[in-house]
């Protein structure tokens, strides 16, 4: 059995970051270690939430781990808060790749033109930095223009995502995929590049005018987990892109769903279909 470990914050409720890494990539059939870097009463979504950070915990984790001498198959990072986060990540990467793990970065940050809250212009020149240790990354169009010191652009067409990812390879990362591309009227998808071979390719659904908060996780750890099941990018990325739009089309037709995040597990079914297991 492979073996990811995932390394980003969990909300006790909520549906986002380990609260569905965790069971999505255990659903697959691979096996999910983890490291909190915080723990949230629930997400940022809510007002009031308690949260505690947990990067004092990081370092003592990965030295026990060292002297258990466990390997991982990948090594996936989400939301990380702090530059000592990103230090330590650079750090963990170091000590736990071997030839064959997978560094996978969803470089969550920002969003809709803005970043969010707490994060600054240079955290995201940074978080750029630990990008460039990665063999996949998959930033939305406004994370990459942070990362990038590029002006976000609502509106734009293929030879400027082209570029945009082209301009991301240049970061270091294998292979980059872009989320939340849009430049055909009514649809949404996601772009990729593959800079050992410099070709593109593309996949789109029709949009659906609905948004939901952790949509961008459910992305980042179906696609993980499929590649831990042999897939290779391209079809790991259309398995995560129809899972999570399965899982909003779900959500969506719940009369009175939750709008704090997508009913992913109503869809499990349909994501095991879908890889074969």
């Amino acid at each position: 059995m492979k073996r990811i470990v995932t390394i980003q914050d969990i909300s006790c409720v909520g549906k986002c970051s380990l609260t569905v890494a965790l069971p999505i990539i255990s659903a697959m059939g691979v096996e999910a270690a983890v490291v909190p870097t915080a723990v949230l009463s629930t997400h940022t979504m809510f007002q009031g939430f308690t949260f505690r950070d947990l990067t004092d915990d990081i370092t003592p984790i990965s030295e026990h781990w060292q002297k258990e001498n466990f390997h991982f198959d990948a090594i996936y990072t989400g939301y990380l808060g702090s530059f000592e986060q990103l230090r330590l990540m650079a750090e963990f990467f170091d000590t736990f790749k071997s030839e064959d793990t997978l560094i996978f970065i969803d470089p969550v940050m920002a969003d809709n033109g803005k970043l969010y809250h707490g994060f600054t212009p240079e955290f995201a020149l940074e978080m750029a930095k630990l990008c460039g240790k990665a063999d996949v990354i998959v930033p939305n169009m406004t994370e990459a223009s942070f990362m990038l010191g590029i002006p976000y652009r609502e509106s734009y067409d293929e030879a400027y995502a082209q570029d945009v990812l082209r301009k991301l390879s240049a970061l270091g990362a294998k292979k980059v995929v872009l989320t939340g591309v849009s430049y055909v009227p009514g649809k949404l998808g996601v772009m990729t590049y593959d800079a050992a071979t410099d070709s593109f390719s593309a996949y789109f659904h029709d949009r659906i005018d609905a948004s939901y908060h952790g949509t961008g996780d459910v992305f980042a750890s179906t696609c993980v987990g499929a590649l831990m099941n042999g897939m290779p990018l391209e079809e790991a990325l259309k398995v995560a892109a129809d899972y999570t739009v399965e899982c909003i089309r779900i959500t969506e037709a719940e009369p009175n769903h939750n709008l704090y995040g997508v009913n992913f597990e109503s869809a499990v079914p349909y994501l095991i279909r879908r890889i074969g297991k």
